[in-house]
C-alpha cells in the first residue's frame, strides 16, 4: 500500500527538477516489488492501479527484470497519466499562489447533523466524531469514536471531514484505522517540493489530490493528519473557522528544521538505548550490576544518569535536567516523583540501597582535593616545629586517651596526681593542629570550608586530610607527641585556684573507651592511682558547677556504626551511652575545666577568643522538681533552654555549665573554632602578633558556624534512619522499655526507648503518668520515609 502512494505521488513530482523524488521512489520502488499485489490495494482511483499494473504486465512477471526497467516502465505510464490527471484537477482544483487572497478556499463549513468531525477532547487528545443534534446556540452534541456522547464548542472543532453525510460513528474505528494505515510523512516532503517551486498555498483536499491523486474523505482527512502533524515542510497561513490553508515553508527554514528532528530523533534513539540499560540493569542481581563508574565513563549515559540523581535529590540547575529526568521516567514507566528517581537509581546499582540523600541534597564533601592533599603530604615531610625551643617535656605524665573504640583520631588526653598540700592538679593535654598548619594557608582555608569533621553512622570526613589527621596532629599512644597542655590546679571546693597554658610534648600511655575507663575506676587499682584522682577531680568539679547554678542535662545517647554500609542488608552495631556514666562524667568534666581555664587566659591577656556562652543563669530548677531526676527532668530542662551566645571580646557567663566563661578548645582537629582559639593563644605563647581581630573571628563564626549546623542536621538524619533501620530489622514480637518523659496532646506520649537511645511518640494508655515506664512495640519503621510506628504493649 505505502508503494503505490509512492508510485501516485510521484505522478505528480516527475516534472520536478529535484533528483529526490526519484532516489526516493526507486527506494520505494524497490520495497514494492518485494511485496504481494494484494497489499497493493489504497481507495485510490483504479485508474492509478491499473497504470501501475500495466507497467509490470508490459514486462512478464517482474521478478526477470531489475528494478531500474521496470522503474523506466512504470514512470512512462505514470507521466501520461500525470498529464491527464493535471488537466482534471487544475478543473477541480484552483491552485492558489501566496499573492493571491485565499477567500475561496476559507469557505468554513458549517456542522450539520451526521458530519464526521475532528475536535480536542483536551489540550493533548483529539478525537472524531459525528454530529448528533444542536446543543444551545453554537453548541454540537456529539458521539465520538468511542461511543461517547459529549457537548463541545466551535472552537474545539479542528477538521470537518468533507463530502461525508448520515455517518454512523460506529464506523468511526474503523475510518480511523484506513487513515493511519495510508498516512506517510513522505509524501509531505515530495508535495513541499512542487508547491514550493509554483510558491502555491493549498487546503488539505488540495494536498489530497496532489499527494493521492483524490481528495475523497478519506484521503483528505489523511491529508490533514498528516499536515497537523507536520513540523517541517508546511506552516498554516490562515485559519477559519474549521478550514485552514498551508504553505510551503521556504528552503532553509525546512533545512533547519529537518536538522533540528534529525537531532530530535538521534536524541530519543540515544534516549532508548539509555532506558534499555536501565531496564537490563534493573533485572541483574545485586552482585551483577553496573558499577556507578560505568554510568558515568560515556558522556551521553552521564548526563542522562546525572539528571534522574539531580532530579531524585531536587537539585536540577536547569529545565533540561527536569525534562530529561522525567522523560527516563514516563519511559520506565514510573511516575514523575523525586522517590521514583531514588528508587530506580537503587534499582540499577547506581545508588547503594541505603543512600544518604541528605548527604547528597546538601553537597557535603566528601574528599579532600588532590592538591590539598598534596599539600599535606608536603608538610608531613617538611614542616618544623617553630615552638620546638618553647615546649615543656611531660613525657613522664601517665596519660590516659579515652573516647570511643572507633576514634579516628584523637584530640585530647588527661594527666593528674596530688600536690604535696593535698590539691589535685589537673593537665589537659590537646592535639597541636597549629604546629602543622598556619592561618590563611591552603590547608587552613580548606579547614574553613568545611567548618567541622563529619560523623555519620557510615562515614567519618575529617576536617583535614586523614593522613595529615592521623600522623601528624592526632595524640599516638606510646608515640611524643606535640600538645598545648593547660594545667589546672583545683581549690579544695573543685574551683580554678591556678591555671598555666603552654606548648608542649607528651607519650599517651593508655588509650582506653568509655567502657574499660569506667571498668578501671570501679576496680579502683592503685596502680591506676591517676585515674582515681581524675575521678575525684571530675566529682569536685560537678559538686562544685552545681552550685554555680549549672544544669544537669545528661541523658542517653546512641552511637551506631554500620558495616559495609553499601550492602543491601549491612551489619548495625548500635550503642547507647549514658552520659552520666563515671568515665563520660569524667571526660566531660575535664573538657569543660578546660574550656573555663582557657577563657580565664583569654581575659587575663586581653585575648580575642569565641567566648561562648548561655543566658540560663536565673533558671528557678526548682520548678522541675516534681519530675524524676535523669532524663525526664533533662528533657523539661533543654525544651526551655534559650540558645547559645557567642562573645569575641571578653568572656560570658554560661549559665547552662555554671561557668563565668567558656571556650571550646579541646577538639582542634574536629572544629575549627577550636583550631582558632589554638591559632589565637599560641601567637600570645609566642609573644608575636595575633592573626585575628575580635571581628574577624566573628565573621569567620558566622561561616563556620554554618557550616556547623548543617552537619549537626545531617549527623541527626543520619542517625535517625539508621536507628529506624535498625528497628525495622528487628522480630515483629519484640518489645522495648520506654520511659515517658512528657504527654503531647491528651494520651500521645512522648517516650524514651531505653534499648535504642530514642524519642518517640505513642498512645498510652489511661492513668500513665510522667516518669512511668511502659512496655511498646514496633508496628511499622520506613526509614526511607522517615516513619515509625509504636504501639502500647499492655
Amino acid at each position: 500500500m505505502m508503494v503505490v502512494r509512492s508510485v501516485n505521488c510521484c505522478s505528480s513530482f516527475c516534472t520536478a527538477s529535484s533528483v529526490l523524488p526519484l532516489r526516493l521512489f526507486r527506494r520505494r520502488f524497490h520495497h514494492l516489488k518485494t511485496l504481494p499485489p494484494s497489499c497493493w490495494r489504497l481507495s485510490f482511483q483504479p485508474s492509478i492501479y491499473r497504470c501501475v499494473l500495466s507497467a509490470f504486465s508490459n514486462h512478464g512477471c517482474c521478478r526477470s527484470l531489475s528494478v531500474e526497467s521496470v522503474f523506466e516502465s512504470v514512470m512512462e505510464e505514470l507521466e501520461a497519466f500525470r498529464k491527464r490527471k493535471l488537466v482534471c484537477s487544475a478543473s477541480r482544483t484552483a491552485l492558489t499562489s501566496s499573492g493571491e487572497l485565499l477567500e475561496d478556499k476559507l469557505q468554513n463549513r458549517t456542522v450539520v447533523k451526521g458530519r464526521l468531525l475532528e475536535f480536542k477532547k483536551d489540550t493533548e487528545k483529539v478525537l472524531l466524531a459525528v454530529a448528533v443534534r444542536p446543543d444551545g446556540k453554537k453548541n454540537w452534541m456529539v458521539s465520538d469514536q468511542n461511543g461517547v456522547t459529549s457537548s463541545i464548542k466551535p472552537q474545539q472543532i479542528t477538521f470537518i471531514v468533507p463530502g461525508i453525510e448520515n455517518f454512523d460513528h460506529q464506523e468511526i474505528s474503523d475510518f480511523v484505522q484506513r487513515a493511519e494505515h495510508n498516512l506517510d510523512p513522505t509524501l509531505l516532503e515530495f508535495a513541499w517540493v512542487e508547491l514550493l517551486e509554483k510558491n502555491k498555498s493549498v487546503t488539505a483536499e488540495e494536498l489530497a489530490e496532489i499527494m493521492f491523486g483524490s481528495s475523497e474523505p478519506l484521503e483528505s482527512y489523511c491529508a490533514h493528519l498528516l499536515l497537523s502533524k507536520d513540523d517541517t515542510y508546511f506552516s498554516v497561513a490562515e485559519i477559519r473557522g474549521s478550514c485552514s490553508i498551508y504553505g510551503p515553508r521556504p528552503t532553509a527554514q525546512v533545512e533547519e528544521l529537518t536538522r533540528r528532528k534529525l537531532a530530535r530523533e538521534a536524541a530519543q534513539k540515544e534516549l532508548e538505548e539509555f532506558v534499555e540499560l536501565l531496564r537490563s540493569a534493573k533485572q541483574m542481581p545485586f552482585d551483577a550490576k553496573p558499577q556507578k563508574s560505568s554510568w558515568i565513563a560515556e558522556e551521553k549515559s552521564r548526563v542522562k544518569i546525572e539528571s534522574l540523581e539531580c532530579y531524585g535529590i531536587d537539585a536540577c540547575k536547569t529545565d533540561d535536567q527536569k525534562k530529561m529526568a522525567g522523560m527516563i521516567l514516563k519511559a520506565m514507566g514510573l511516575t514523575r516523583t523525586a522517590s521514583s528517581a531514588v528508587n530506580l537509581l537503587i534499582d540499577v546499582g547506581y545508588f547503594p540501597v541505603h543512600v544518604n540523600l541528605d548527604l547528597l541534597k546538601l553537597n557535603i564533601p566528601t574528599v579532600h582535593s588532590d592538591d590539598i592533599i598534596s599539600a599535606a603530604e608536603s608538610i608531613l615531610s617538611e614542616t618544623t616545629d617553630t615552638d620546638e625551643m618553647d615546649r615543656e617535656d611531660l613525657t613522664h605524665l601517665k596519660v590516659y586517651a579515652i573516647d570511643v573504640d572507633e576514634a579516628d583520631e584523637l584530640d585530647d588526653a588527661l594527666s593528674a596526681s596530688r600536690l604535696q598540700d593535698g590539691r589535685i592538679k589537673v593537665c589537659i593535654h590537646v592535639a597541636d593542629p597549629a604546629r602543622f598548619v598556619q592561618p590563611g594557608d591552603a590547608i587552613d582555608r580548606n579547614a574553613m570550608k568545611r567548618g567541622t569533621s563529619i560523623f555519620l553512622p557510615t562515614a567519618t570526613y575529617p576536617m583535614f586530610p586523614e593522613k595529615l589527621a592521623m600522623k601528624g596532629m592526632s595524640l599516638r599512644q606510646g608515640e611524643v607527641c606535640n600538645a598545648v597542655t593547660v594545667s589546672v590546679v583545683l581549690h579544695s571546693d573543685g574551683s580554678i585556684a591556678e591555671f598555666t597554658v603552654s606548648n608542649s610534648i607528651i607519650k599517651p600511655t593508655y588509650m582506653l573507651t568509655y567502657e574499660s575507663a569506667s571498668e578501671l575506676i570501679h576496680l579502683n587499682l592503685q596502680e591506676e592511682k591517676e585515674l582515681k584522682i581524675l575521678s575525684e577531680a571530675a566529682s569536685l568539679r560537678l559538686h562544685w558547677r552545681r552550685q554555680q547554678g549549672a544544669i544537669d542535662t545528661a541523658t542517653l545517647e546512641t552511637r551506631i556504626k554500620v558495616v559495609n554500609p553499601e550492602d543491601p542488608e549491612p551489619t548495625i552495631n548500635l550503642y547507647v551511652e549514658d552520659q552520666a556514666d563515671p568515665a563520660m562524667r569524667l571526660v566531660s568534666e575535664m573538657m569543660i575545666l578546660c574550656g573555663e581555664a582557657v577563657a580565664a587566659f583569654g581575659s587575663q591577656n586581653n585575648i580575642p577568643l569565641p567566648y561562648r556562652g548561655q543566658p540560663q543563669s536565673n533558671l528557678d530548677l526548682s520548678a522541675f522538681s516534681h519530675l524524676p531526676e535523669g532524663p525526664v527532668r533533662s528533657s523539661a530542662i533543654l525544651r526551655i533552654l534559650r540558645g547559645a551566645e557567642i562573645d569575641f571580646r571578653k568572656p560570658i557567663r554560661h549559665g547552662v555549665l555554671g561557668l563565668p566563661g567558656y571556650v571550646q578548645f579541646t577538639s582542634p582537629i574536629r572544629r575549627y573554632l577550636d583550631l582558632i582559639a589554638h591559632y589565637q593563644v599560641k601567637a600570645f605563647l609566642r609573644s608575636g602578633p595575633l592573626p585575628y581581630s575580635a571581628g574577624q573571628i566573628e565573621g569567620i563564626a558566622s561561616t563556620v558556624n554554618m557550616n556547623a549546623r548543617i552537619a549537626k542536621r545531617l549527623s541527626n538524619t543520619s542517625l535517625r534512619y539508621w536507628i529506624l533501620e535498625f528497628l525495622r530489622r528487628q522480630p515483629k514480637d519484640k518489645k522495648y522499655r520506654a520511659l515517658v518523659l512528657k504527654f503531647i496532646k491528651d494520651r500521645i506520649a512522648a517516650l524514651l526507648l531505653f534499648e535504642v537511645g530514642y524519642q518517640a511518640s505513642v498512645w498510652v494508655s489511661v492513668g500513665t503518668q510522667v516518669g512511668d515506664e511502659v512496655l511498646v512495640r514496633v508496628e511499622e519503621s520506613h526509614p526511607r520515609d522517615d516513619f515509625l510506628s509504636l504501639k502500647e504493649v499492655i
